[in-house]
């Protein structure tokens, strides 16, 4: 355990950042390494290395892989790792990104992560309204912005009248339902442009064949670098993100560091979003998605502010809190906080 006035040592599930990583692992791990020793994953390392916390992200990549070989190895190890961490009492904290398990892992695999979660210490939840899980205390540390990342493509001009799509394109994304409605539009002073990786050829194809031919849209179906999306973000004059589901969305995020606003579903999540980063910067949709609500939100979001207020989303502000719950899982292992056993949840510590 981690001694007073000693940084604490971070084991991180994930591996060390590359240019190709989620610039919210890149951002957190360059944050936390100020305050703290941080560790990315590597099996010896996680195996033999010391460390006080172990800090979790999407546990299932602890048995994922592409072939049925990396699958195996990665299960043996996660196996020990578990081993270890229940004899030698480590405590784990967990960042919950998504409410459920992916739905393309076996009964072994749900096992493993059923395990995870009863050796789990706390959660930590980026935003309130992710539901506690039974048994295990929670607080809430806000997603990090993007502005810093971003600042170097900055300088772009919006195109008027264009709406925008950026990030990886999904069938749960709803990007076809854009594409249909927006054709809907008789105005050729508006445009729409697609941009990122898909998931499958045919879903590109089904998106060409809602375009119908129609001019005025784009499709840029490939992998963006920082370079291209910030582009893609600022050359849009509203970022359309129509999920069919919608929790934790790094991409709405990401539009409103580069001070563009956003169309979202409407959920509890994105109101909450809404009336922090101030009025007109993120405009909320109810159902099916139609040409009207496409173009009330572009009226609707030219009457916003310079810059949206993301003033909680400091990475200064996400390094101290997440360091807060690092302490707070130490003390809970070593019972020097009370736990009941039931679910107790905090705004922040």
């Amino acid at each position: 355990m981690a001694q007073e006035g000693r940084r604490i040592r971070v084991l991180e599930s994930f591996r060390r950042p590359k240019s190709t990583t989620n610039p919210y692992i890149t951002q957190l791990f360059d944050a936390l390494s100020e305050v703290a020793d941080v560790t990315p994953y590597r099996p010896m390392a996680a195996l033999f290395g010391r460390y006080d916390i172990v800090h979790l992200h999407w546990p299932e990549l602890l048995v994922g892989g592409h072939n049925w070989r990396g699958r195996t190895v990665r299960r043996m190890v996660t196996s020990l790792l578990l081993l270890r961490w229940r004899l030698t009492r480590v405590p784990i904290v967990r960042t919950v990104h998504n409410i459920e398990r992916p739905t393309n892992i076996n009964a072994f695999d749900h096992r493993v992560l059923d395990r995870i979660d009863r050796l789990t210490t706390l959660d930590i939840r980026l935003n309130d309204r992710t539901p506690p899980r039974p048994g295990i205390p929670a607080v809430t540390v806000e997603h990090g912005h993007y502005r810093d990342w971003f600042a170097p493509h900055m300088g772009g001009e919006a195109v008027p009248g264009r709406f925008g799509y950026v990030g990886l394109i999904r069938r749960y994304k709803g990007v076809e339902d854009l594409v249909a409605a927006f054709v809907g539009i008789d105005d050729p002073s508006l445009s729409l442009g697609i941009a990122g990786k898909p998931s499958s050829t045919d879903l590109v194809d089904a998106l060409r064949q809602a375009a119908g031919g129609d001019p005025r849209v784009t499709i840029d179906p490939r992998f963006l670098d920082d370079e291209e999306l910030v582009r893609a973000i600022t050359a849009s004059e509203l970022v359309v993100l129509p999920y069919r589901h919608m929790h934790n969305s790094g991409t709405a995020l990401a539009a409103l560091s580069a001070d563009r606003p956003v169309l979202v579903p409407d959920n509890h999540v994105n109101r909450d979003l809404a009336a922090e980063v101030g009025e007109g910067w993120v405009t909320l949709f109810d159902g099916a998605l139609t040409p009207e609500i496409l173009t009330d939100a572009l009226a609707c979001s030219r009457g916003r502010s310079a810059h949206p207020d993301l003033s909680a989303r400091e990475w200064s502000v996400s390094r101290d809190r997440t360091l807060a719950a690092f302490r707070r899982a130490l003390a809970l292992a070593r019972g020097l906080e009370l736990d009941t056993g039931s679910t107790r949840t905090d705004r922040h510590l």
